[in-house]
């Protein structure tokens, strides 16, 4: 055999393919949310619902919080105060969106995620995506616009709030890897704190409007919707994107979850009933497309 046969790669370190298989399970889960959130808004209005879910995560999570030493706990709430605002920021426009617009366009629309991370980790992070990475971002666009309906004067409120929360997590993603590496604090005990901040937050916001906050239901539908975000779609979200944007840059994070329209999309169809016209579909198409051909095109980091 002739031995200038090309060497195979060596392959990526065990706390990477870990932190891979992790956040594509973080997608599926995240992209059923879309689904089951809607199911239990039906239920509750969305400042009420935002209020209970990070509460009781808070709950959960305060012992982590309470075990962790002074340093850490001084280092959750540094990174934990702004990161818990700017993702009560992202939670209510996907909310607020999600109640005005179909659960499948959610999951779709919210993937932009993808694509607007490289451009805010250049702004935040000085680092410079591709060219490709830019015609990418153009053809998540108009997958965008074909699933909304057409161009972005005609989008509903609720696709015009999902696509804001999109370009918030892609800031949210930037700003959790800066703070997650510089910070001792564990995940745990930053996921406590990122809840707390939220529910105290839609709360707040909640018993500013009259009527707003109306007694809790009692539909066993909505509890066990709202289990179902707070363990899966929250508690495990939350710190496994806590711990893996300590391993893997925050573009690989992004796009590792490309698979979540694809998830999200399917689950509102076999759960809700929803349904996509063929434009719609084109446009789905067009936006998981750019989204894994991103992940082609970008270095693993």
């Amino acid at each position: 055999m002739p031995s200038s046969a090309t060497a195979a790669p060596p392959a990526p370190p065990l706390s990477l393919r870990l932190s891979d298989a992790a956040l594509l399970l973080v997608a599926l889960l995240w992209g059923t949310s879309y689904g089951v959130a809607k199911g239990a808004l039906v239920y509750y209005p969305v400042l009420g619902f935002l209020a209970v879910r990070f509460g009781l995560t808070f709950a959960l999570l305060l012992p982590a919080l309470l075990r962790a030493s002074a340093p850490q706990r001084r280092a959750a709430l540094r990174s934990g105060l702004p990161l818990g605002l700017l993702l009560a920021s992202i939670f209510a426009c996907e909310t607020f969106g999600l109640a005005h617009t179909q659960a499948s366009n959610a999951a779709l629309l919210i993937s932009l995620c993808v694509v607007f991370t490289p451009p805010a980790e250049w702004v935040l992070l000085a680092r410079r995506p591709s060219a490709a990475v830019w015609a990418c971002t153009g053809v998540s666009l108009l997958g965008a616009a074909l699933l909304s309906g057409g161009v972005p004067g005609a989008w509903s409120v609720g696709d015009a709030l999902i696509l804001a929360a999109a370009m918030l997590r892609a800031v949210q993603v930037c700003c959790t890897s800066r703070l997650a590496q510089r910070t001792p604090a564990p995940a745990l005990a930053l996921t406590a704190v990122q809840a707390g901040v939220i529910a105290v937050a839609a709360a707040a916001l909640a018993w500013a409007l009259p009527g707003t906050l109306p007694p809790l239901p009692g539909h066993s539908a909505f509890w066990w919707a709202t289990l179902y975000l707070v363990l899966g779609c929250t508690v495990f979200a939350f710190v496994v994107q806590n711990w893996a944007l300590r391993h893997s840059p925050p573009t690989r994070v992004g796009l590792l979850m490309g698979s979540e329209p694809a998830w999200g999309a399917m689950f509102a169809v076999l759960w809700l009933g929803e349904s996509l016209s063929v434009q719609g579909w084109m446009g789905a198409g067009l936006i998981v497309a750019a989204a894994f051909w991103t992940l082609r095109q970008r270095p693993a980091g």
